[in-house]
């Protein structure tokens, strides 16, 4: 296979016109393509004015989510082999999103969203004279949850999320439960009082399509049960 058809959904609205699908050839002229670098091929030599989130390049950033094939991902750590179906690609921006240009979505809803569980240390003791220590044990209680890279892949996937714009989504509420599950924070009462309603944790219906879509294997679903769980008990 020596080319691959990208069939890209475009869209300009200063132009006018309803969105689109447009085919690109793509050279593979080296091993392991990642996606990325065949929208950057197509940018570069055939259509500069395709637009499109991307930064990092190591799957940290979290800015270059998009739809392959009708499954969320990052274009930057997925190989063009690995998702290629008959020699073709439909890419799409990430659903569920306000869509702005070609690929890239308005992510402030998502991150308002984010920033309203309150995602950081709260501590209501005075300040340690060095640190704040955590044992290894407690430490090893947050792997799964910090990795989150805020891409907006499970959220976009979530058909709840689609439906209620109320819904906080399985991103943020992942990133509750990683401070709550922090032996160093103090903040559990206030975060999870926010979440005891229909557009919380009890929206989530364990569809289970964020796990499949989070790009570092995360378990949201894992993290809203928790929340659930600590709701019922009501132990903060």
């Amino acid at each position: 296979m020596d080319t691959v058809t990208f069939t890209i959904l475009r869209y300009d609205p200063e132009k006018g016109s309803k969105p689109y699908y447009q085919d690109f050839e793509v050279k593979l002229n080296k091993p392991g393509m990642m996606i990325l670098d065949g929208l950057n091929q197509i940018r570069w030599e055939q259509d500069g004015t395709l637009a499109f989130r991307r930064s990092c390049r190591e799957g940290v950033c979290g800015s270059d989510g998009i739809n392959v094939n009708g499954a969320n991902m990052l274009t930057c750590v997925t190989h063009i082999e690995e998702v290629v179906k008959n020699g073709k690609l439909v890419i799409q921006p990430l659903p569920g999103m306000a869509l702005v240009k070609d690929l890239v979505v308005d992510l402030s809803d998502f991150l308002q969203k984010y920033f309203l569980v309150k995602p950081y240390l709260i501590s209501k003791t005075p300040a340690p004279a060095r640190e704040r220590l955590q044992s290894p044990e407690d430490r090893k209680k947050l792997d799964g949850l910090y990795e989150c890279i805020l891409c907006g892949c499970c959220s976009s996937s979530c058909p709840s999320y689609w439906a209620d714009p109320e819904y906080l989504g399985p991103s943020a509420l992942l990133n509750v439960w990683r401070f709550v599950e922090d032996s160093r924070d103090e903040g559990a009462e206030e975060r999870l009082g926010l979440l005891d309603n229909r557009n919380g944790a009890w929206r989530c219906h364990t569809i289970l399509n964020c796990i499949e879509a989070c790009p570092k294997g995360l378990n949201p679903t894992q993290a809203i049960a928790g929340i659930k769980r600590a709701l019922v008990e009501r132990k903060f």
